[in-house]
Parts: C-alpha cells; sequence; structure tokens
C-alpha cells in the first residue's frame, strides 16, 4: 500500500508546483515559437487561409501541435487551480 501522498511535506509540494509552474511556462514559450513558425511558414508561402488546399502542410501541422498544446496548458491550469483549491480547504480545517 503506497501512502506517500497522505505524508508530503510542505516543502514537497512546493516543488511540485514549482515543476508543474515551469512545465507551464515552458509550454507557454513553445506555443509562441509555434505561432511564430506558423507565421513564418504563411509569410513564406504567401497564404494565409486554412481552408485553401495550398496552405503549407508545415503550417497545418504546427497548428495542430499548437492546439494541442494549448488543451494541455489548459488541463494543467486547471489542476493547478484545483489543488490551490484542495490546500486551501485543508489547511482551513
Amino acid at each position: 500500500m503506497n501512502m506517500h501522498h497522505r505524508f508530503e511535506t510542505a516543502r514537497g509540494r512546493g516543488g511540485r508546483e514549482s515543476t508543474v509552474s515551469k512545465m507551464l511556462s515552458d509550454l507557454m514559450l513553445a506555443c509562441q515559437q509555434i505561432e511564430a513558425d506558423i507565421a513564418t511558414e504563411e509569410a513564406r508561402a504567401g497564404i494565409y487561409d486554412r481552408s485553401d488546399a495550398r496552405y503549407p502542410i508545415l503550417a497545418r501541422s504546427l497548428n495542430d501541435r499548437h492546439a494541442n498544446l494549448k488543451g494541455t496548458i489548459a488541463t494543467l491550469e486547471k489542476r493547478v487551480a484545483e489543488s490551490s483549491q484542495h490546500q486551501l480547504v485543508t489547511d482551513a480545517a
């Protein structure tokens, strides 16, 4: 039976929170880079309409990756918010 989560120290929780914060920061930076790469590829091709059949394949792939990263960021932010709420309730008790 693994019960480590019940005996976390404040330091242990803080380490995990800082890791998640670092991950979020890195993912947001990656999103910004992908946005710049999409803009560069669209400008190179001169096609900005995603519904155009000539829209660059690289830009399509980057758009998909960007959407996936945005979903991951939203999920992590939700978990952080839920964890913070849980911690507030635990500390109040």
